[in-house]
């Protein structure tokens, strides 16, 4: 099995909260990323592709229709946008780096030009990191 990974650049802004909770829980829970006004991360993205490799072509996925892919359902959504308004596939959702994630997945499974969608991997921040990579 080979792993083909993409990785794409997006800049948005997002306030973390729960709207069920009170002002101080939230304020508790979700610390300064519960600023009213929102903040903002320049996240990157990095999509892996398993499969086999094809003897006519040699890959595994062809980079040129994955990146097309991810631009088309996913940076062309998110990039400097407001993730708690601005995004369909966000609607009603805290967009936590996790939840981020589980939404490109979902964005982004039945839409692999070849080979199947294996990992979502996104960075908030440099330090922080989440893995996606579907439901077990």
């Amino acid at each position: 099995m080979m792993y083909v990974t993409r990785r794409e650049h997006f800049s948005a802004a997002h306030r973390l909260y729960n709207p069920s909770w009170s002002d101080e829980q939230n304020d508790r829970v979700f610390g300064k990323c519960n600023n009213p006004a929102g903040h903002g991360h320049n996240y990157y993205v990095e999509v892996t592709v398993a499969g086999e490799v094809d003897p006519e072509t040699g890959y595994v996925v062809d980079l040129k229709e994955l990146k097309r892919v991810i631009h088309t359902h996913v940076i062309d959504k998110l990039d400097h946008r407001n993730l708690n308004t601005d995004v369909d596939f966000l609607t009603g959702v805290n967009p936590t780096a996790e939840n981020i994630a589980i939404g490109i997945w979902n964005q982004l499974v039945d839409r692999m030009p070849q080979g199947r969608l294996y990992q979502i991997r996104l960075y908030e921040t440099e330090k922080n990191i989440v893995d996606y990579r579907g439901e077990a």
